[in-house]
């Protein structure tokens, strides 16, 4: 591989990282409120209310069932909007975190779920307010599940922006297919596939470390 072709590895990894982690915290900052809000309003929860999880849970759904192609093509007003320009790394983060977010809100949904209900009763009767016990009970508890979700949806966001470099998102999948595929480089497309088994092992290795730091039980 060349000086020229190893520093275009290292930039396309850069745009990956960036698309990534700046979609991930997107999905982190919207998505877990929206699984808290999908469990306190369900059926029992501490604010039930049908009308509001209905609406939410539709919402949600819809857009998980778009592919994430055709999501991508279809945001091109909204990102161009957003961000100016339909190209580029920074136009594909929109897509991504719009994909990403109900994606993880159904993820923190099932861990907030699971927390023990006894814990939730035992506030309540105390006299603890709603805030306290999203604070002190339901995201506490449920942190090993949530940390671990928000890795899955980190390692399914370096897959989608690969797909998003087939439209010139930049990044290693955009690497891949100008120079592995378009050019018959087998070279770069073997580097590239490397490089993010080793991405995706990475953050996969930090995420199980940081659950295991987290879990009490």
């Amino acid at each position: 591989m060349t000086a020229t072709m190893f520093n275009l590895l290292l930039r396309s990894l850069w745009e990956t990282i960036l698309m990534t982690g700046a979609s991930g915290l997107i999905s982190l900052v919207f998505g877990l409120p929206l699984g808290l809000a999908l469990v306190l309003t369900n059926k029992g929860g501490i604010a039930e209310n049908s009308w509001v999880n209905g609406i939410l849970g539709a919402i949600i759904n819809g857009f998980r069932s778009v592919p994430f192609i055709i999501l991508l093509v279809a945001l091109i007003p909204l990102t161009r909007l957003i961000v100016g320009t339909a190209l580029g790394t920074w136009a594909a983060i929109v897509p991504l975190a719009i994909a990403a977010t109900p994606y993880y809100a159904r993820i923190a949904e099932v861990s907030l779920r699971e927390v023990d209900r006894g814990l939730i009763d035992a506030v309540r009767a105390m006299g603890g307010n709603r805030w306290t016990i999203i604070r002190e009970v339901l995201v506490p508890e449920a942190l090993p599940g949530i940390v671990a979700g928000f890795t899955v949806t980190l390692v399914t966001l370096i897959g989608a922006s690969a797909m998003a470099g087939a439209i010139g998102a930049g990044g290693l999948g955009d690497l891949a297919i100008r120079y592995g595929y378009q050019r018959f480089e087998t070279t770069i497309m073997v580097a590239v596939v490397a490089v993010l088994i080793v991405l995706v092992c990475g953050i996969q290795w930090l995420g199980d470390r940081l659950v295991g730091r987290l879990d009490h039980k």
